[in-house]
């Protein structure tokens, strides 16, 4: 018997790590852009709603607290303007790259099924579907894909590596083609609330669905928007006959977002004002850094939302890689996307204003 790990594929961070010990040993210390992890504080009232719910001695449902379901509702409706959104539409997940990586699993694909995602896209989906034994295939349009036993079909917008977003006739499009073809849409939205050059819809919007979720699932993170990626906490929103497969078989699991971080995603989603604080933050550095990159020779594409900067020199994603780790700065080189990523980096906007400021001036330096 073969291990699951022999299905994976290798993972891509660890040959980074010869550049990052270079980019380490800059006399001013390392400027760490290539990973989307937050280092802003936790806003004070949800870290005062976890620390009110830390005296939670029973089991978590899966289902989450009617007092989450209310708040994920709310905020569906409030901020993607989908109507008629009850609690049967609402799942708590436990953080959004655990559903990435086990959905087709819990789906019941396998052998013989299809996994569609983007071809430049988080690397979670095919891992995704290699851990379900499924085939995986890779799209520009996904209308343009033979549909034959398509089963699942991941979309991102905004997406994750390139800031692309979809406008909403065109997921209106996408949409009714994977309906026409009886294929399931889940709609990876974790950066929705982070549209700097173009506004972001949901899949959930009338303009899109028609004002049906019929076959349509929607993937929202609260990593981001409320930094509380050490909180794990994401849910799901859309088709309430998927959605109630997916509870069933993750009360087998126990897949249970604990009670305090319950607690704190309703305090997170009944606020926008620490939303709107914490995107004035990152718009800040991410025009000093978009400024910095094109002054000293890249180009940058898409990047229209999200937390990246999609940047290129014209060469090999290693070479850029290599030349920015002499100057203390560590990206993403762009084949960890895909094939098509091969002369990009991916440049996140997620470090401290200082080390931003200290990219800046190593970036104005040569």
């Amino acid at each position: 018997m073969s291990a699951v790990s022999d299905r994976l594929p290798v993972f891509p961070w660890d040959k980074l790590e010869p550049f990052k010990a270079t980019a380490a040993a800059h006399p001013g210390g390392i400027v760490d852009l290539s990973v989307g992890t937050p280092v802003d504080p936790v806003p004070e009232l949800i870290q005062k709603a976890l620390v009110g719910a830390a005296d939670s001695p029973g089991y978590p449902t899966v289902w989450g607290t009617p007092e989450l379901r209310d708040a994920l509702t709310g905020w569906v409706e409030r901020r993607l303007g989908a109507r008629d959104i009850t609690h049967r539409h609402v799942l708590p997940i436990v953080g959004s790259k655990e559903l990435v990586a086990w959905l087709p699993t819990q789906l019941g694909l396998g052998p013989g099924d299809k996994v569609a995602y983007p071809r430049l896209a988080y690397p979670t989906y095919e891992v995704g579907a290699r851990l379900a034994r499924a085939d995986h295939v890779v799209y520009d349009d996904p209308t343009e894909l033979d549909p034959t036993d398509l089963k699942l079909l991941w979309l991102n917008s905004p997406s994750n590596p390139t800031g692309r977003v979809l406008s909403a006739p065109e997921l209106a499009r996408i949409v009714a083609w994977a309906r026409e073809h009886d294929i399931l849409v889940f709609s990876d939205e974790c950066y929705l609330e982070l549209g700097w050059e173009a506004d972001p819809v949901s899949v959930l919007h009338p303009d899109v669905c028609g004002g049906s979720y019929e076959g349509i699932v929607s993937v929202h993170s609260l990593s981001k928007r409320s930094n509380l990626a050490g909180y794990r906490a994401a849910f799901l929103a859309g088709d309430p006959a998927v959605l109630g497969d997916l509870l069933q078989i993750r009360k087998h699991g126990g897949m249970m977002t604990s009670a305090p971080t319950q607690a704190a995603v309703v305090a997170a989603l009944g606020d926008d004002v620490h939303v709107r604080e914490q995107r004035e933050r990152y718009a800040a550095r991410r025009t000093a850094l978009r400024e910095a990159l094109l002054r000293h020779g890249f180009r940058i594409e898409h990047s229209e939302a999200s937390l990246y900067l999609w940047a290129t020199r014209g060469e090999s994603c290693w070479d850029t890689v290599a030349h920015l780790a002499e100057l203390g700065i560590l990206v993403a080189p762009g084949d960890f996307y895909g094939e098509a990523g091969e002369n990009f980096v991916r440049v996140a906007l997620t470090a401290t204003d200082e080390r931003v400021a200290a990219a800046v001036e190593r970036l104005a330096a040569l």
